[in-house]
C-alpha cells in the first residue's frame, strides 16, 4: 500500500466533473459576489469528497470485473495495491468530509448531498447493471450537482438549463458506453466487465447518442431564447454560442466512438481542441452575461 495508490483510488482527476456545482454562480449573475464563490466552492468540495466515496465503493464492488478491463485492471484495488479494508476506511473518511463540508453551507445542501450519496449507493449495488437506467442515474447525479450549486448560493436557475445538463450528461454517458464497447472489443470480455454492454449494441448506442445530443442542443436553444434568460442577460446573444457548443458535442462523440480515450474525463483533461472549445465557450458566455446588454445597445446605435 502507498500514498500514491490511495490518492489514485479517490480519482482526483475525475473531480473536475464537480465544476458543474459552480455553474449557478455564472448563470445566476453572482460572479461579482465573493460570498457566492466561497459557498459554491465549499459545495463543490462536498461533492468532490462524495464522489471520491462513490468511486471507492464502486471499485470495491467491481474489483473482479475491473481485472478483465484493459485499463481499469490497473486501478489500486483491482491491481492488489490496496486492500478492501483500507479502501473502505478511506471511503468513510471522504464520506464524513463530504457531509461536514455540506453542513457548513446549509442544512438544505446537506440534504442534497445526502440524496446524491444515496443515488450513488443505489446505482452501485442495484442499478448499475440495468440498461438505460444506469446512464440515467449518472445524468441525475449531474443535475443534483447543478441544483446543489443553486441551493448553496440561493438562486433560481432556468428549468431549461437543468434539462440541457441532464440530456448532455445522457449523451456523455452513452458515449462512454460506446467507448467501452470499442475499447474492450471482445463481447465475452465486455459482458464480464459490464453485463449491460451485451445489450448496448453499437447501433442502439448510436441512436441514443444522436437523440440525447439533439435534445440537449434544442434545450440549450430554448434556454438562450427564453424570456427569463433574455431579461436576465439583457440580450439574446447567448444562442450565438451554438456553433461552439455543436462543435464540442460533435468532437466528444467522435473521439468517444473512435475509442481515442479510455474515459470521457480523459477527453476533458487531455484533448487540446476540446479544451480550447470549452474555454472559448466559457469566455463567450462570461462576456455575454456581463456585457451583452451593452454590446446589444451599442450595435443598435450603429443603425
Amino acid at each position: 500500500m502507498s500514498l500514491q495508490a490511495m490518492v489514485r483510488l479517490a480519482r482526483p482527476g475525475n473531480w473536475i466533473k464537480n465544476i458543474v456545482v459552480l455553474m449557478p454562480v455564472l448563470f445566476g449573475l453572482q460572479m461579482g459576489n465573493a460570498g457566492a464563490w466561497i459557498r459554491a466552492s465549499v459545495a463543490a468540495a462536498a461533492f468532490c469528497f462524495a464522489s471520491a466515496f462513490a468511486y471507492i465503493l464502486n471499485d470495491i464492488r467491481d474489483a473482479e470485473a475491473d481485472r478483465t478491463h484493459p485499463s481499469k485492471k490497473s486501478r489500486p484495488i483491482a491491481a492488489g495495491q490496496i486492500t478492501t479494508k483500507t479502501a473502505l476506511a478511506e471511503g468513510v473518511v471522504f464520506l464524513v468530509l463530504s457531509l461536514a463540508a455540506a453542513v457548513m453551507v446549509s442544512k438544505l445542501l446537506l440534504l442534497m448531498v445526502a440524496v446524491y450519496i444515496l443515488l450513488q449507493l443505489v446505482y452501485t449495488f442495484f442499478l448499475k447493471h440495468r440498461v438505460l437506467v444506469d446512464v440515467i442515474c449518472i445524468a441525475l447525479g449531474f443535475v443534483l450537482r447543478a441544483a446543489s450549486g443553486a441551493v448553496a448560493i440561493t438562486v433560481a436557475i432556468s428549468p431549461w438549463l437543468f434539462i440541457c445538463i441532464f440530456t448532455i450528461c445522457l449523451f456523455m454517458g452513452f458515449c462512454k458506453r460506446y467507448n467501452e464497447v470499442v475499447t474492450i472489443g471482445d463481447m465475452t470480455e465486455a459482458e464480464n466487465h459490464r453485463r449491460t454492454l451485451i445489450e448496448y449494441t453499437p447501433d442502439l448506442l448510436t441512436h441514443l447518442i444522436t437523440l440525447s445530443a439533439g435534445i440537449a442542443v434544442v434545450a440549450f436553444l430554448f434556454y438562450g431564447l427564453s424570456e427569463s434568460t433574455v431579461k436576465s442577460f439583457g440580450t439574446n446573444f447567448f444562442v450565438y454560442t451554438l456553433p461552439v457548443v455543436v462543435y464540442a458535442v460533435f468532437r466528444f462523440a467522435m473521439l468517444s466512438m473512435k475509442g481515442a480515450y479510455a474515459d470521457p474525463t480523459d477527453i476533458i483533461l487531455r484533448d487540446k481542441p476540446f479544451q480550447a472549445t470549452v474555454v472559448l465557450w466559457a469566455v463567450m458566455a462570461v462576456v455575454i452575461i456581463l456585457y451583452g446588454s451593452k454590446i446589444s445597445e451599442y450595435l443598435l446605435n450603429l443603425y
